[in-house]
């Protein structure tokens, strides 16, 4: 099991960016495939991206492509996201999860408000 701790939210105006951390801890961070989902006011979780444990690969949903971009630091144990020319539709809040065995999301955040002006 690992510990995730999201922070970098906040309020940003539409055409604004933002980055996302999350702060991994317990065991070994390089061995989890990584991802960034979200959930907007009244709608379902979705996902957004994804990185394999190597780093050598992500994945992104189109409504994000070309605007955010997932990295790790594996020796800093953390995961990011930058978001790039938000939109207020990116409004939501951001959880980081872990993946242990490369196909359920067994690990979750708590969380992360970001909100975009329009």
């Amino acid at each position: 099991q690992v510990q995730l701790v999201e922070s970098g939210g906040g309020l940003v105006q539409s055409g604004g960016s933002l980055r996302l951390s999350c702060a991994a801890s317990g065991r070994t961070f390089s061995r989890y495939d990584m991802a960034w989902f979200r959930q907007a006011p009244g709608k379902e979780r979705e996902f957004v991206a994804a990185i394999n444990w190597i780093g050598g690969s992500t994945f992104y949903t189109d409504a994000v492509k070309g605007r955010f971009t997932i990295s790790r630091d594996n020796a800093k144990n953390t995961l990011y996201l930058q978001m790039n020319s938000l939109r207020p539709e990116d409004t939501a809040v951001y959880y980081c999860a872990a993946s242990s065995n490369h196909t359920a999301w067994g690990d979750w955040g708590q969380g992360t408000q970001v909100t975009v002006s329009s």
